[in-house]
């Protein structure tokens, strides 16, 4: 077996998912799964972490070891759960916690200024406490080369599911939603961007409305009625018209974003905006989707996949598409991610590029990531 063990946290910040995954030139077989959360005063220093603030370049340098700590215990626990040493592993491919994504433009910097991202969770930490070989830093290669840094998972998505002749798209709703257009044959006719908005928003303006992280199966959303009025003008946000290469995160779609959208609509109902983010959600993938004339097959992956009213809202919107979860092809929705990461580490390792150029708009293909030994 030539194990690799794929661990990241995404956007939602619910956790740290570790999935090990046996990987060879031949196949990509995801094995078994472990998640560890967030303590809740590590969570809300990750959350400050994502605005500007007082101190944070030490809160930041903390932060970055802490995170490392969680990642750590995690893929400790899943090697505990497997009866597995961490000789078995070849490497672990860790995303580690975004909290600031900027490829094209800092606010508040010259408009020269080079943009950047930035992943914490110190591999030589991980690497020390789990005596396991670390490759990390996937995203700035990418951006070094003009690319946009994300999304990366096309290139794993092309490995894993796709099939000769047949073109597929792979959406992944975490956070943020995005897309991979597989036509099939070889990686040159792959295309993919983000989207936009996923679960941000919506969870978000679950958190302040109802305590609660998620809207748990999109049932407060299908409580409400959307307004349309207040669809049309997110959808007129001039990040929807853009063609890819693009990228977002929640520097762009936030709290502030919705609020400012809300000025002119202030007595609409929390359970119809609700209703409204989740229906923005769906039309943005939908719209993405509308030049895919040759594909009758969509497989979803994220927590946006066990949102059934999302599910069956993006089916309303794609009624010539069949609308189903990457479960159809044999990999549990919520591990996608987490094997697309070890695949990057494994891709690392044997020289294998791990971008695709006309997703992400970098000048070339590269290998990419950062090795980190343990010895």
């Amino acid at each position: 077996m030539a194990y690799v063990i794929g661990a990241m946290s995404g956007t939602s910040m619910d956790g740290v998912d570790a999935v090990l995954v046996d990987i060879t030139a031949d196949h990509i077989r995801p094995v078994a799964a472990y998640q560890q959360p967030y303590p809740d005063a590590l969570l809300q220093q990750l959350h400050e972490l994502c605005q500007t603030g007082n101190n944070e370049l030490n809160i930041c340098g903390s932060v970055d070891r802490a995170v490392a700590r969680v990642f750590a215990q995690t893929v400790n626990g899943l090697l505990a759960e497997q009866n597995l040493m961490s000789s078995d592993i070849l490497a672990i491919g860790s995303h580690g916690q975004t909290v600031r994504h900027y490829p094209d433009q800092v606010p508040d910097l010259a408009d020269d200024a080079p943009g950047f991202t930035l992943q914490i969770g110190d591999p030589n930490t991980l690497a020390v406490l789990t005596g396991i070989d670390v490759v990390s830093d996937f995203r700035r290669k990418d951006i070094a080369l003009g690319g946009q840094g994300a999304p990366l998972v096309p290139a794993y998505h092309h490995a894993q599911f796709s099939k000769p002749e047949s073109t597929r798209v792979v959406v992944n709703i975490g956070g943020f939603a995005n897309i991979t257009v597989l036509p099939g044959g070889n990686s040159g006719g792959i295309r993919g961007f983000d989207t936009g908005p996923g679960n941000v928003l919506m969870d978000a303006w679950c958190l302040q409305h109802r305590g609660k992280a998620y809207d748990e199966n999109g049932n407060w959303a299908a409580s409400g009625t959307v307004h349309q009025p207040l669809l049309n003008s997110m959808l007129a946000d001039p990040y929807f018209a853009v063609t890819g290469p693009k990228s977002t995160g929640r520097e762009y779609f936030n709290l502030p974003w919705l609020t400012q959208q809300l000025v002119n609509y202030p007595d609409v109902p929390p359970e119809d905006v609700q209703a409204t983010l989740l229906a923005l959600t769906a039309q943005t993938i939908a719209n993405a989707l509308l030049d895919v004339t040759d594909t009758t097959a969509c497989y979803v992956c994220g927590g946006g996949a066990f949102n059934q009213v999302l599910m069956n809202t993006l089916q309303s919107l794609l009624p010539g598409i069949s609308v189903d979860s990457t479960q159809a092809l044999g990999i549990h929705p919520q591990w996608v991610e987490g094997v697309a990461f070890a695949w990057l580490a494994w891709a690392h390792l044997n020289n294998v590029p791990g971008n695709v150029p006309a997703v992400t708009g970098a000048s070339r293909e590269a290998v990419l990531g950062t090795f980190t030994p343990a010895s």
